[in-house]
């Protein structure tokens, strides 16, 4: 069948307007001004992190990184109750934010340079330290130069300090788990003869159980929690190491802490100096 010259003409259009959208026309990039610019935005933070990121019995959170979402979310014209907590296990952060899950993720997210490769960092908004979670009747493990002989050693996978342990102390039977609090019951029943992460991440640990766990040993590196964002949002990270910026000279950065972590005996640090990344 012979196409008339008015149909062609009309074929050639829709094409070209195909061409259009495909090259352009189409939604925009997600950022954190736009989200905020609709009143919601959702942020990545743990779930079961005593003191940082916890998901409480009754749906409500609480936490220190809790704490520093909802004050950025505040400086950027959003209210908390227009926040959407969103679980971000260690080895899913990355993913979270490529996917465009999350607007930021806080979730003791150290910054390290082979996570720059494919997210942002806003902060640091903490400076903590790797060292040791044990049951409270153990006497041979005193630091990490004790980890050798075979320990059986747990953390997350995915995480920064599993890396450490896998590249720093090869004598160490690691123990990988999804989340930091199985590593916990892992502990309290026997499987495992420590567990490592960050010290004020061990610290909510031994507050929620007293009597039963305690932290070990000088930290033996140095971690800086960032807020996570999509590598190319700009405009996003430096909103957010604004609000760091003014949490920190407020007193609401001091306040946070004492509110959250200070009932387990973690001194407070000496508050973090934002590094535009």
């Amino acid at each position: 069948m012979r196409i008339t010259r008015p149909l062609r003409f009309g074929v050639a259009i829709a094409a070209l307007s195909i061409v259009a959208t495909a090259c352009g026309g189409g939604e925009e990039a997600r950022t954190i001004s736009s989200s905020a610019e609709s009143g919601n935005l959702i942020v990545g933070i743990k779930f079961d992190q005593p003191g940082l990121g916890l998901r409480n019995p009754d749906g409500t959170f609480s936490g220190f990184d809790v704490e520093v979402a909802k004050y950025v979310a505040g400086k950027l014209g959003v209210d908390e109750a227009n926040i959407e907590f969103k679980e971000s296990p260690s080895a899913q952060r990355e993913t979270l934010i490529e996917n465009g899950e999350v607007d930021y993720i806080v979730a003791t997210y150290s910054i390290t340079d082979t996570r720059k490769e494919k997210v942002g960092f806003a902060g640091p908004y903490f400076v903590a330290g790797q060292s040791l979670l044990v049951r409270e009747d153990n006497t041979d493990i005193t630091g990490a130069d004790s980890l050798n002989d075979g320990k059986r050693l747990c953390s997350v996978t995915g995480s920064t300090p599993a890396q450490n342990i896998a590249d720093e102390y090869p004598g160490v039977q690691l123990q990988p788990f999804d989340t930091y609090s199985a590593c916990v019951e892992a502990l309290r029943n026997g499987t495992v003869d420590a567990v490592t992460t960050d010290d004020i991440i061990l610290a909510g640990y031994a507050a929620q159980s007293p009597g039963q766990f305690k932290v070990v040993g000088e930290p033996f590196t140095t971690e800086n929690y960032g807020i996570g964002l999509n590598k190319d949002d700009t405009d996003g990270r430096n909103k957010i190491n604004d609000a760091i910026e003014e949490m920190v000279s407020s007193g609401a950065w001091e306040q946070a802490f004492n509110d959250t972590v200070g009932a387990s005996g973690y001194p407070l640090p000496t508050p973090p100096t934002v590094d535009r990344y």
